[in-house]
């Protein structure tokens, strides 16, 4: 199973904590938020990665050569400055060849995650990970789902509609991975194509009735945007397990882990 990672962002709502290093690369529980997501992933079953980098390259690169026992390489976006994330996958569309799991590069997760999605991935050619909770802010990037069917994402939905919030992670077979690709090349050609948020392509592509969803309620996640989120981060890491697979070199910084 390949992964890909959108991690070119700076993460400005963070600084000066990302003056000069992106947010994939702060360290909620000791471990850069990349770390996390290349341990989480490794532990269930995923054999490559690809990070797509920006802002803050090299900090990224130094992050990924450290990884061994595990097919990893990074992207680079050179107009990251001036794009939203639909660039970013514009980017990665290459590596968009077959079946793989789109992942946010703020968005934390412990591999049950990865694992319930994988399980439940719907009859759909994408599955979306949701997430339900009490009330919606503007921030949240909300859906609107019947059962397994999703009708429309995005954060300035009608709450009377909406049933839930996208989590950052989505599961691509071959036919979705075409699908989104082609629809990206589309956006792509529109005059406001960089400023585009990626799940603007998956709302476009939920009313064409091709994408569905898969709830992790009661999983553990969050996603990082701003100091408290990353405060709250701090705590939830802290509830996962250990991974025996993930071993600390002697005499590197601390922090970096090497996957056997």
């Amino acid at each position: 199973m390949k992964a890909i990672i959108l991690s070119a962002g700076q993460g400005r709502r963070l600084l000066p904590l990302t003056e000069v290093i992106p947010k994939c690369c702060l360290r909620p529980g000791g471990l850069s938020i990349l770390e996390w997501q290349i341990r989480e992933l490794s532990a269930a079953g995923v054999e490559e990665i690809v990070v797509v980098t920006g802002f803050g390259y090299e900090k990224v690169e130094e992050i990924v050569d450290r990884v061994q026992g595990l097919h990893i390489r990074t992207l680079y976006n050179p107009f990251y400055a001036q794009s939203d994330n639909l660039g970013t996958c514009w980017i990665a569309r290459g590596a968009m060849d077959g079946p793989f799991v789109l992942v946010n590069g703020d968005t934390l997760f412990e591999t049950p995650v990865l694992q319930h999605l994988m399980k439940d991935v719907s009859s759909y050619p994408i599955t979306l990970a949701t997430d339900q909770k009490v009330s919606y802010d503007d921030d949240d990037m909300k859906i609107w789902a019947e059962g397994i069917r999703l009708c429309r994402v995005g954060k300035r939905l009608d709450l009377r509609h909406v049933n839930g919030e996208s989590i950052g992670m989505m599961y691509f077979n071959l036919a979705g991975a075409e699908i989104f690709v082609k629809k990206i090349e589309e956006l792509m050609r529109q005059g406001d194509g960089l400023k585009r948020w990626y799940l603007s392509a998956i709302d476009d592509l939920a009313q064409a009735g091709v994408v569905g969803i898969s709830s992790i309620h009661g999983l553990s996640w969050c996603e990082v945007d701003d100091p408290v989120d990353l405060a709250y981060a701090e705590t939830v890491v802290k509830t996962w397990p250990d991974r025996a697979r993930v071993k600390q070199p002697e005499n590197e910084e601390p922090g970096l882990p090497v996957f056997l």
